[in-house]
């Protein structure tokens, strides 16, 4: 068994299918109860890449934020360098137009803050809603995230009764194609085998949001692999520089 599989079977899986538009947009329908949110996640496209720290032009990355916030319903979108760790930031009103915040692998929204942003390409894009207060929090989470308890402290900062969570963990590399060494599974609190093996991220995430009191059934989980031939996602294993967003906001009344 892959480390990190064995997760409820109460958790469901789900597919995101492309929204209709120019913008190659994704999103899963599994939350339809709540009207008020705005989330989702970019493909490829014609090389659609979101990487604004990376090798593309920067003004022609802000111009595709601009327009997914546009689409989105938003005059704001934020996002922030990320450093794999557990820094959270918390937004409420901004100002329109593109907020790039300091070094942070997390973001936490209230009803008039922004569209929160995070960029991966095979880490894992978790979102966290709270539908009572109706917050969110948007994570960005690799190995190194996980291990810091990037999780614990999106959870923490989002401030949510845990009967009021729901949790999604996006498209990412699945636990076939994720190939580690023993110093990760150790760093995952798994048993170091004594070659690389694979490792199914979702899944660690998974268990540890049960074990901090979120319901299996609040959670699902992408059936999309970022590295796993035909998937419409940026890879970074499988050699592409270029990095996807994943998309969260609280819709304006």
């Amino acid at each position: 068994m892959t480390p990190g599989r064995g997760a409820s079977t109460d958790i469901a899986r789900v597919r995101e299918t492309p929204l209709p538009g120019p913008l190659p947009i994704y999103r899963h329908e599994h939350w339809r109860a709540f009207p008020w949110l705005v989330h989702g996640i970019t493909a490829r496209g014609q090389a659609f890449d979101l990487g604004l720290f990376a090798s593309a032009p920067a003004g022609l990355v802000l111009g595709r934020y601009r327009n997914l916030a546009a689409a989105s319903g938003f005059a704001a979108i934020a996002l922030a360098p990320q450093e794999h760790g557990r820094t959270i930031i918390q937004h409420s009103v901004c100002a329109p137009g593109v907020l790039i915040t300091a070094p942070a692998d997390g973001h936490v929204a209230s009803p008039a803050g922004p569209l929160l942003a995070v960029t991966v390409a095979d880490c894992v894009p978790v979102y966290a809603v709270d539908a009572g207060a109706q917050r969110v929090a948007l994570l960005h989470a690799g190995w190194r995230g996980i291990a810091a308890g990037v999780l614990e402290a999106g959870l923490s900062a989002l401030g949510a009764r845990v009967d009021d969570i729901w949790l999604h963990f996006g498209p990412a590399i699945c636990g076939d194609c994720y190939e580690v060494g023993p110093e990760v599974h150790e760093a995952l609190g798994l048993p170091p085998p004594a070659l690389h093996l694979p490792i199914d991220l979702r899944a660690i995430l998974a268990q540890r949001a049960t074990t901090a009191g979120v319901a299996p059934s609040r959670i699902s989980t992408s059936v999309w692999c970022t590295r796993c031939a035909g998937s419409p996602f940026f890879s970074h294993r499988a050699g592409r520089p270029e990095r996807q967003a994943a998309l969260l906001g609280i819709r304006s009344a």
